[in-house]
Protein backbone atom coordinates (compact mmCIF):
# COMPACT_ATOMS: atom_id res chain seq x y z
CA UNK A 1 0.00 0.00 0.00
CA UNK A 2 1.34 3.37 -0.86
CA UNK A 3 1.88 6.21 1.54
CA UNK A 4 -0.74 8.23 -0.29
CA UNK A 5 -3.34 5.53 0.36
CA UNK A 6 -2.41 5.45 4.04
CA UNK A 7 -2.83 9.22 4.13
CA UNK A 8 -6.22 8.98 2.45
CA UNK A 9 -7.28 6.30 4.95
CA UNK A 10 -6.23 8.59 7.78
CA UNK A 11 -8.14 11.43 6.11
CA UNK A 12 -11.21 9.18 5.84
CA UNK A 13 -11.07 8.50 9.57
CA UNK A 14 -10.92 12.24 10.27
CA UNK A 15 -13.83 12.98 7.92
CA UNK A 16 -15.94 10.32 9.58
CA UNK A 17 -15.31 11.55 13.10
CA UNK A 18 -12.83 8.84 14.07
CA UNK A 19 -10.53 9.92 16.81
CA UNK A 20 -8.01 8.56 19.27
CA UNK A 21 -10.96 6.96 21.07
CA UNK A 22 -10.96 4.03 18.62
CA UNK A 23 -10.57 0.72 20.41
CA UNK A 24 -7.48 -1.42 19.94
CA UNK A 25 -9.66 -4.01 18.17
CA UNK A 26 -11.12 -1.41 15.80
CA UNK A 27 -7.61 -0.23 15.00
CA UNK A 28 -6.55 -3.84 14.41
CA UNK A 29 -9.37 -4.22 11.90
CA UNK A 30 -8.35 -1.00 10.15
CA UNK A 31 -4.74 -2.13 9.86
CA UNK A 32 -5.85 -5.60 8.72
CA UNK A 33 -7.96 -3.88 6.06
CA UNK A 34 -4.87 -2.02 4.84
CA UNK A 35 -2.99 -5.31 4.63
CA UNK A 36 -5.71 -7.28 2.88
CA UNK A 37 -6.30 -4.36 0.51
CA UNK A 38 -2.60 -4.27 -0.41
CA UNK A 39 -2.57 -8.05 -0.87
CA UNK A 40 -5.59 -7.87 -3.19
CA UNK A 41 -3.96 -5.09 -5.22
CA UNK A 42 -0.98 -7.40 -5.70
CA UNK A 43 -3.24 -10.10 -7.09
CA UNK A 44 -4.59 -11.67 -3.90
CA UNK A 45 -3.03 -15.06 -4.55
CA UNK A 46 0.58 -15.10 -3.35
CA UNK A 47 0.65 -15.67 0.41
CA UNK A 48 4.40 -15.13 0.31
CA UNK A 49 3.74 -11.40 -0.11
CA UNK A 50 2.05 -11.16 3.29
CA UNK A 51 5.37 -10.80 5.11
CA UNK A 52 6.33 -7.64 3.26
CA UNK A 53 2.80 -6.27 3.50
CA UNK A 54 2.71 -7.01 7.23
CA UNK A 55 6.03 -5.24 7.77
CA UNK A 56 4.79 -2.20 5.85
CA UNK A 57 1.51 -2.03 7.78
CA UNK A 58 3.31 -2.40 11.12
CA UNK A 59 5.31 0.73 10.25
CA UNK A 60 2.07 2.70 10.18
CA UNK A 61 1.33 5.53 12.50
CA UNK A 62 -0.44 4.37 15.70
CA UNK A 63 0.11 0.66 14.95
CA UNK A 64 1.45 0.10 18.48
CA UNK A 65 -1.96 1.13 19.85
CA UNK A 66 -3.75 -1.60 17.89
CA UNK A 67 -4.47 -5.11 19.16
CA UNK A 68 -1.56 -6.62 17.27
CA UNK A 69 -2.63 -10.22 17.89
CA UNK A 70 -6.11 -9.54 16.47
CA UNK A 71 -4.58 -7.70 13.51
CA UNK A 72 -2.35 -10.71 12.78
CA UNK A 73 -5.28 -13.11 13.13
CA UNK A 74 -7.41 -11.11 10.70
CA UNK A 75 -4.68 -10.47 8.14
CA UNK A 76 -3.47 -14.07 8.05
CA UNK A 77 -6.95 -15.56 8.29
CA UNK A 78 -8.54 -13.42 5.60
CA UNK A 79 -5.66 -14.10 3.20
CA UNK A 80 -5.07 -17.80 3.88
CA UNK A 81 -8.80 -18.58 3.88
CA UNK A 82 -9.67 -16.19 1.03
CA UNK A 83 -10.86 -18.83 -1.45
CA UNK A 84 -13.10 -20.57 1.10
CA UNK A 85 -14.42 -17.23 2.37
CA UNK A 86 -15.27 -16.12 -1.16
CA UNK A 87 -17.21 -19.34 -1.72
CA UNK A 88 -19.29 -18.43 1.31
CA UNK A 89 -20.13 -14.81 0.39
CA UNK A 90 -20.17 -14.85 -3.43
CA UNK A 91 -23.74 -16.25 -3.57
CA UNK A 92 -24.89 -13.04 -1.86
CA UNK A 93 -23.17 -10.46 -4.06
CA UNK A 94 -25.02 -8.78 -6.90
CA UNK A 95 -22.12 -8.60 -9.35
CA UNK A 96 -19.14 -10.67 -10.42
CA UNK A 97 -16.39 -10.89 -7.80
CA UNK A 98 -13.99 -9.12 -10.19
CA UNK A 99 -16.23 -6.04 -10.14
CA UNK A 100 -16.03 -5.53 -6.37
CA UNK A 101 -13.93 -2.61 -5.28
CA UNK A 102 -10.76 -3.79 -3.52
CA UNK A 103 -12.01 -2.15 -0.31
CA UNK A 104 -15.38 -3.94 -0.40
CA UNK A 105 -13.62 -7.19 -1.26
CA UNK A 106 -11.18 -6.78 1.64
CA UNK A 107 -13.95 -5.84 4.09
CA UNK A 108 -16.00 -8.86 3.02
CA UNK A 109 -13.00 -11.16 3.50
CA UNK A 110 -12.37 -9.80 7.01
CA UNK A 111 -16.05 -9.76 8.00
CA UNK A 112 -16.63 -13.25 6.62
CA UNK A 113 -13.56 -14.54 8.42
CA UNK A 114 -14.84 -13.18 11.72
CA UNK A 115 -18.35 -14.57 11.18
CA UNK A 116 -17.17 -18.03 10.17
CA UNK A 117 -14.06 -18.59 12.28
CA UNK A 118 -14.52 -16.46 15.41
CA UNK A 119 -17.75 -17.41 17.10
CA UNK A 120 -16.61 -15.59 20.24
CA UNK A 121 -17.23 -12.35 18.32
CA UNK A 122 -21.01 -11.77 18.32
CA UNK A 123 -22.38 -11.76 14.79
CA UNK A 124 -23.77 -8.25 15.22
CA UNK A 125 -20.34 -6.97 16.26
CA UNK A 126 -18.64 -8.63 13.28
CA UNK A 127 -21.17 -7.11 10.88
CA UNK A 128 -21.14 -3.67 12.51
CA UNK A 129 -17.36 -3.52 12.49
CA UNK A 130 -17.26 -4.47 8.81
CA UNK A 131 -19.89 -1.82 8.05
CA UNK A 132 -17.82 0.79 9.91
CA UNK A 133 -14.74 -0.16 7.86
CA UNK A 134 -16.76 0.20 4.66
CA UNK A 135 -18.16 3.56 5.80
CA UNK A 136 -14.70 4.88 6.64
CA UNK A 137 -12.76 3.61 3.66
CA UNK A 138 -15.20 2.49 0.97
CA UNK A 139 -17.38 4.16 -1.59
CA UNK A 140 -20.50 6.15 -0.80
CA UNK A 141 -22.93 3.23 -0.45
CA UNK A 142 -20.40 0.42 -0.09
CA UNK A 143 -21.34 -0.03 3.55
CA UNK A 144 -24.92 -0.90 2.58
CA UNK A 145 -23.67 -3.54 0.19
CA UNK A 146 -21.33 -5.00 2.84
CA UNK A 147 -24.14 -5.00 5.41
CA UNK A 148 -26.51 -6.84 3.08
CA UNK A 149 -23.97 -9.49 2.11
CA UNK A 150 -22.81 -10.14 5.67
CA UNK A 151 -26.39 -10.23 7.01
CA UNK A 152 -27.18 -13.01 4.53
CA UNK A 153 -23.96 -14.84 5.33
CA UNK A 154 -24.64 -14.57 9.07
CA UNK A 155 -28.09 -16.09 8.55
CA UNK A 156 -26.34 -19.10 7.03
CA UNK A 157 -23.35 -19.53 9.33
CA UNK A 158 -24.72 -18.13 12.62
CA UNK A 159 -28.36 -19.20 12.43
CA UNK A 160 -28.44 -20.58 15.99
CA UNK A 161 -26.96 -17.38 17.42
CA UNK A 162 -29.39 -15.25 15.41
CA UNK A 163 -32.41 -17.29 16.47
CA UNK A 164 -31.45 -17.05 20.14
CA UNK A 165 -30.66 -13.32 20.01
CA UNK A 166 -33.12 -11.07 21.83
CA UNK A 167 -35.45 -9.15 19.54
CA UNK A 168 -35.54 -5.36 19.87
Amino acid sequence: MTTSKRTSMTDAKARNGRSGARSARRMAREFALQGVYAWLLRGGQDLGELGAIDAHVRDGEDFAQADTQWYQTLLQGAATQADALRQQFVPYIDRPLEELSPIEHAVLLIGSFELIHHLEVPYRVAINEAVELAKSFGGTDGYRFVNGVLDKLAAQVRSTEIQSAPRH
